[in-house]
């Protein structure tokens, strides 16, 4: 049988089974946009011949890699917010309030590169004016789950005081909404189905009551997941007790959105009862590690969701508090960070933290029967990490194999030689293929300077932690 691919190698990940799948000697055939046969590469090439043979040698053949949640569009934004109090206040909202949509699809466009270069193939993004943003998808080829924000707050929320009850903008929302569904009817399954559409309700402390059951039964009626911070941070709490007296996942459970359409990011001030709670309910949730680590200093309780039988992934979230969007990055974070947690070297080991970016990120995400594994029928998003480098040096293979560990611990993503997406090469000799990643960057960062010059006086009235450590010649 004549295929399109066939792409062979030393070794190879499926994240078939309970742990990554592992086959020696392995190859995958590739016919249009799907995977036709997994197998031993003797076997592989003895029952298909193949337009383009690639041999990769020494280089891992592996599913790529799912960010389940990103944002994309505070791309501009990196390493404005680190090391500091008040993020959102003090860090993002002076450059925030200063930025229009054409200066963030130009970051995003970046992002979107970052994370493909890293061996990203699935994004799940997630924010403002995503009719927009998603375009970037389209042109570079990249697979995505995206969702526009809903939210009722104004425009210049981030000038008024924490405390404050927040003062809901229904006209707003109303637009936002429409802007939701818009993009829904344009864009899901568009690009022979790489890009698929959610709701995305920003949380439940920052819309109102009427227009969150309207995106409930909306999402009922589309099949569609709903996509939404769940007790974020301290801010998110005070707010619901103001105005409701009941926490985030009590006020959910209550309005019935506690079920398997729901994706629940971060959990970070969820009690031990109302994790168990989330998890036992059917939703998911996707444990952003590096953002949550440096913008609170906080490790969620991802385990214990997990050991309660929850299914949770690993997202990145947004540069601005990240810093980076790779998912090299965050395996590692989201693992190291636990030990320290848990003071248990055993606890969140490699093999859960590669799973859960890809496999179990797939699930999250609903594409389980399309991504996060090599198998036969699945969609053709392969990935090959050079392992003739020094952060895997040396590889062994028995009596203890010792790829996943060096994957998870030593590697950063730039091991990542070759990104194929829906079967067609995105990348190959960390060129991308499919945009100009010069003109991106050159682009993106003259609207950054545009965005920094219109914020210049916001910045010095924030006075944060950070313009301090300029001011003293920290930085």
């Amino acid at each position: 049988m004549k295929v399109d691919y066939i792409i062979s190698s030393n070794h190879m990940l499926t994240m078939k089974g309970k742990g990554v799948g592992y086959v020696q000697n392995g190859a995958v055939a590739v016919q249009g946009n799907k995977i036709i046969k997994v197998g031993i590469k003797d076997e592989i090439l003895a029952a298909y011949q193949a337009e383009t043979l690639i041999d990769a040698g020494n280089k891992l053949i592996m599913p790529g890699l799912i960010d389940a949640h990103i944002h994309t569009g505070l791309a501009m934004f990196r390493g404005v917010a680190q090391d500091m109090s008040h993020w959102m206040q003090k860090g993002l909202w002076p450059f925030k309030k200063h930025i229009d949509v054409k200066e963030t699809k130009k970051g995003s466009l970046v992002n979107i590169i970052e994370g493909i270069k890293a061996g990203t193939t699935t994004f799940g993004d997630y924010d403002l004016h995503m009719n927009e943003l998603v375009e970037n998808y389209s042109k570079i080829g990249a697979r995505a789950k995206v969702a526009e924000t809903v939210n009722e707050l104004p425009n210049n929320l981030g000038d008024n005081p924490v405390t404050d009850l927040y003062t809901f903008d229904p006209a707003l929302g109303q637009e936002k909404y429409e802007r939701a569904l818009k993009l829904y009817h344009e864009w899901h399954l568009k690009d022979d189905g790489r890009i698929n559409v959610m709701l995305g309700p920003q949380g439940p402390d920052m819309l109102s009551i009427e227009l969150l059951k309207e995106v409930q039964n909306q999402a009922e009626k589309l099949d569609t997941l709903i996509h939404m911070h769940v007790a974020q941070g301290d801010r998110e709490t005070l707010q619901m007790e103001k105005r409701y007296q009941k926490r985030s996942i009590p006020f959910l459970e209550e309005l019935g959105m506690l079920n398997e359409r729901l994706i629940a990011v971060h959990l970070t001030e969820a009690t031990e009862e109302e994790t168990i709670k989330i998890a036992k309910s059917g939703a998911k949730m996707t444990y952003c590690a590096g953002s949550i680590g440096i913008i609170d200093g906080i490790v969620t309780p991802v385990q214990t969701f997990i050991d309660a039988g929850g299914t949770a992934c690993l997202g990145s979230d947004q540069a601005a508090g990240n810093n980076c969007n790779n998912m090299f990055n965050e395996m590692k974070f989201a693992a190291i960070l636990n030990k320290v947690k848990y003071q248990d070297p055993r606890i969140f080991n490699a093999t859960q933290a590669l799973r859960m970016a890809t496999i179990e990120s797939a699930k999250v995400l609903g594409m389980e029967n399309e991504i996060g594994s090599l198998e036969d029928g699945k969609k053709a998003d392969i990935i090959l990490v050079n392992l003739d480098t020094p952060a895997f040096f040396p590889v062994l293979n028995y009596p203890i194999r010792n790829i996943v560990p060096n994957l998870v611990y030593s590697a950063n993503g730039s091991e990542v030689d070759l990104v194929m997406i829906d079967g067609k090469i995105i990348m190959n000799d960390r060129e991308v293929l499919t945009v100009c990643e010069k003109t991106a960057l050159t682009e993106a960062q003259a609207a950054a300077e545009k965005v920094v010059k219109l914020s210049t006086d916001d910045i010095l009235k924030a006075d944060s932690d950070i313009l301090k450590m300029v001011k003293e010649g920290l930085l």
